[in-house]
């Protein structure tokens, strides 16, 4: 029950909100975008750098096209590109095809646009099988547009990018070369509004040494390289550290060639503000300042040497302090460069009390010290605390929040709108603006999945429902390179007005993709868009597969009846400032693995795959689905292998139990030779790359012991029990299967057939010690592994799959 003043209160400020946005959220946003506009490098600037993308995308038509940016007027008062033959006259291979744009971001969009639906070219990240532009015709050969020409409006003004977690799943060991490819893809994919996390920590260590806090005590408070963005959220401490200052150093260098990049393309970088993590040395600082300890998040002992972080509350003076001065510092670095500034001061950390006012309060408090740093900010939050935390935030408590800040400075990312979309309980997030957001992936995990039918109808019924609030449409994934159909379909909703038909877009996706119809292919995608890519039970799609999160169980007792096992396989995985599911949470005998189509089905569309393999020779993309796919069907029969052989442990026949044990394996073996037979699935890439970044002997070593433990035991352990986090990010890549997952499920096997020799109970804690100690060993391993595929991955395909389907 609320208390008559609290009543009182949100009645009024929901007459003053409701009466303010009806006169005002028209020419708030369109102020702010009159503001951000304002900001974008000139015109000459970012032809330029549209004419850079072209020229390291297609370098032998870098003539052929003409670019020019032109004012929203031209677009009817939107943001747009316009594409148009080009009919001046010029000698030899001279411009044939004319693209204007609002911005660079535009013009590169419309570049992409026109090399898909007229030359059936396709662009996807380097590591999902990257582009396909054999079938653009030559300069001079160009086909021409309809005579009116094209031209697309954006429905909204915004395409965001990137989870406050990517940057460490996917970005992490990257450098200035593969940063500006990334750069370029995001253009193309018509990203105007992307996360710029990078480099952060050096802004920190700046603002807090002004606070009195020493090197040594910062490093206690940042995370390894590896497991930055939990320290930045708070989840932990010095995990993964030292952090080196020659990598602060370098980071920041390259953040700001990342947003020189962004700023020449006509981007609006979304950068970090303060939302309350501070290191333990502040509360002795000031001791009289409002700072909590947090509770534990996801060690196993709840160890203080990483976890129980400290959280300075908004209501005190110091918090508007220290975050303005956090934005001035980046102002002083960087330069004027944005107005939009994340936070997510209560994701995963609710308010002490559910009292309106005082919600309202705090969250005047988190913008009021945005603002004193930058007068124009506009608070960026994410949604997801309203649903993952809903018996907290009920609507006063969400009207409260999103009411504390003026209309037009707070925009709200619906961050898993295609399975749990928050706009549609909330009124709109209550007439607050908001993105239509795709979460999609986490951990990095490799895994086909998706729900294309959501993709092409939420963004679009989102816009047009009554009284809508939706400003943009974003991609939150947890870890990238993964899926690229899901990412294209996604990409092109923020230029699409109405819904496409998904199985019509898809014979076009596969056509370009490749390059060339293929009447096998377009059969096989039928059936992947039918099964693999249309999960509608909504689970989260972490991948559970048992190769690459095994099992911490005694399969003697049913699942689930040992709370410790059961907290080892359906843990509540829990991220401030991403999300909370609960994964696979099933009523069985066994653990059950995520599962939403027919196996059989997957099957057939593989062998269609494989038919087409002598139509597609030398095809990159081809190469990538195929080895993705048979991986894929491996995978989810490896599952059912573990599961018949747990059932033989159980009825004690040690002969059934030896076979199925060794089938398990022996798919983990055959998975890791498929997958070195494509370079996009290597463990040693992801490993090299972190020791590239390092400059000295021993940051090598720390860079690969943290590039390493994500992959695997991801957080701390004990000698007996895991981390409550193991295989979080898991890989299906090679080098990984053979050395780590394949040991695993040896020793593991081997303890079962042990006890059935003896006649003894299964000793769960013995195999514990065993791997956990085998795992320590990996770890801090510095075994050197290829970067350079392998094998016929064709002809690896096609006998895996008559050895296993045939």
């Amino acid at each position: 029950m609320y208390t008559l003043k609290t009543l009182i209160f949100i009645t009024t400020l929901l007459i003053l909100t409701q009466s303010s946005v009806a006169l005002s959220r028209p020419e708030a946003i369109e102020s702010l975008l009159k503001r951000l506009d304002s900001k974008r490098a000139s015109s000459s600037v970012q032809e330029s750098a549209a004419i850079a993308v072209l020229k390291r995308l297609l370098p032998s038509h870098v003539h052929s096209f003409v670019f020019e940016i032109v004012s929203k007027d031209v677009c009817r008062g939107r943001s747009c590109f316009l594409i148009n033959n080009y009919y001046k006259k010029s000698s030899g291979n001279g411009p044939e095809i004319s693209i204007k744009g609002t911005t660079a971001v535009e013009i590169a969009s419309g570049l992409h646009w026109y090399l898909k639906y007229q030359c059936g070219a396709h662009v996807s990240w380097d590591k999902t099988g990257g582009v396909q532009i054999a079938s653009i015709p030559k300069p001079g050969s160009l086909p021409l547009v309809k005579d009116k020409g094209v031209m697309i409006q954006r429905p909204v003004p915004w395409n965001y990018y990137q989870n406050v977690v990517t940057s460490s799943y996917s970005y992490v060991w990257w450098n200035w070369e593969r940063w500006e490819k990334e750069l370029d893809w995001m253009a193309l994919q018509g990203i105007n509004l992307p996360l710029a996390f990078t480099g952060q920590e050096a802004i920190w260590q700046k603002v807090f040494m002004n606070f009195n806090i020493t090197a040594e005590d910062l490093n206690d408070f940042f995370g390894g390289p590896a497991f930055l963005a939990w320290a930045r959220m708070g989840n932990l401490h010095s995990w993964g550290g030292p952090l080196p200052q020659k990598w602060l150093d370098q980071q920041l260098c390259l953040q700001k060639q990342i947003l020189s990049r962004m700023l020449e393309l006509g981007m609006t970088p979304v950068l970090p503000s303060f939302s309350g993590n501070v290191p333990a040395a502040l509360k002795k600082i000031f001791p009289s300042a409002n700072i909590t300890r947090l509770g534990d998040w996801n060690t196993v002992d709840k160890n203080p040497q990483w976890c129980c972080t400290y959280l300075l509350n908004p209501s005190d003076p110091l918090f508007v302090e220290i975050g303005e001065a956090f934005i001035r510092q980046q102002v002083k670095e960087y330069g004027d460069v944005t107005d939009i500034y994340n936070c997510d001061t209560f994701n995963e950390n609710s308010p002490p009390t559910s009292d309106p006012a005082y919600i309202s309060s705090l969250g005047a408090a988190v913008y009021k010290a945005m603002s004193r740093g930058d007068k124009d900010a506009v608070w960026l939050m994410q949604g997801w605390l309203f649903y993952s935390d809903s018996a907290f935030w009920k609507p006063p408590q969400m009207q409260a929040l999103l009411h504390s800040v003026p209309f037009g400075k707070m925009i709200v990312l619906d961050l898993f709108a295609e399975a749990k979309p928050i706009w549609k309980n909330s009124s709109q997030f209550y007439g607050t603006p908001y993105v239509w957001c795709l979460l999609h992936n986490f951990g990095g995990n490799i895994e086909m999945y998706g729900i294309l039918d959501a993709i092409s109808s939420g963004p679009v019924d989102a816009r047009t429902s009554d009284n809508s609030t939706m400003v943009g449409v974003g991609m939150c994934m947890e870890g990238i390179e993964q899926n690229p159909v899901v990412y294209e379909l996604m990409s092109e909703m923020a230029f699409r007005s109405g819904k496409p038909q998904v199985l019509e877009w898809l014979k076009t996706y596969s056509h370009r993709r490749y390059g060339k119809a293929v009447h096998q292919v377009v059969a096989a995608w039928d059936i992947l868009y039918h099964t693999v890519y249309n999960c509608t039970d909504g689970i989260a799609d972490h991948n559970t597969d048992f190769i690459v999160k095994f099992p911490d169980w005694d399969p003697s007792l049913n699942f689930g009846s040992d709370k410790s096992q059961q907290d080892n396989m359906h843990i509540l995985l829990s991220s401030p400032g991403t999300r909370r599911f609960l994964f696979q949470e099933k009523s069985s005998d066994f653990p059950e693995a995520h599962l939403w189509y027919s196996t059989q089905e997957v099957v057939k569309a593989l062998w269609l795959f494989l038919d087409a393999g002598n139509d597609l020779p030398g095809s990159l993309t081809y190469r990538y689905d195929l080895v993705d796919l048979t991986r894929q069907v491996l995978s989810k029969l490896a599952n059912q292998v573990y599961r018949d052989a747990m059932i033989a442990f159980r009825r004690k026949d040690a002969r059934a139990l030896n076979l199925h044990g060794q089938k398990f394996l022996q798919i983990i073996r055959d998975i890791d030779v498929l997958l070195a037979s494509d370079d996009n699935f290597l463990l040693g890439t992801w490993l090299e790359s972190a020791k590239k970044l390092a400059v000295d002997p021993s940051d090598i070593k720390l860079y690969e012991w943290n590039a390493r433990t994500q992959v695997t035991m991801w957080y701390d352990t004990t000698k007996t029990n895991q981390s409550q986090l193991h295989d979080y990010a898991n890989k299906f890549w090679s080098g990984l299967l053979e050395d780590y997952y394949l040991p695993r499920a040896s020793t593991y096997f081997g303890h079962l057939t042990k006890s059935l020799e003896e006649n003894k109970n299964f000793k769960l804690t013995e195999w514990r010690k065993e791997w956990i100690a085998f795992s320590n060993k990996w770890q801090a391993d510095t075994k050197i592994y290829p970067v350079k595929a392998k094998g016929d991955a064709l002809a690896i395909a096609k006998a895996l799959s008559k050895k296993y389907f045939g």
